[in-house]
């Protein structure tokens, strides 16, 4: 089992997580689409070369943004992790996963 917490922009957050919970990520037992999200402000500077889809080359830019976090089984991480990508509206979305241990 993996945990998988991305952050996204709020306005694009309901699109990303469907495409993610589409692979099967974000089940627990009986139970699908679950996942926990808190609010913040990300910040980044886009650099040269960069497309940026919000915010200018060489400034400053800060985002109301959601972090998402979610379990995924071992099977689907690698699906779920391609479908962020290809659903998130960031050349480079950031997002961290780590390997669970199981405790019962």
């Amino acid at each position: 089992m993996y945990k998988l917490a991305f952050f996204v922009p709020t306005d694009d957050a309901e699109t990303v997580k469907e495409a993610v919970f589409a692979t099967g990520a974000g089940r627990i037992g009986d139970y699908e689409a679950c996942c926990f999200q808190t609010s913040g402000t990300g910040q980044f500077r886009p650099l040269a070369g960069a497309n940026p889809h919000i915010g200018k080359v060489d400034e400053l830019e800060r985002v109301e943004e959601l972090k998402v976090e979610l379990v995924c089984e071992d099977a689907l991480i690698r699906q779920a992790v391609a479908a962020l990508k290809k659903a998130h509206p960031y050349e480079e979305p950031a997002f961290d996963v780590w390997r669970l241990e199981t405790f019962g």
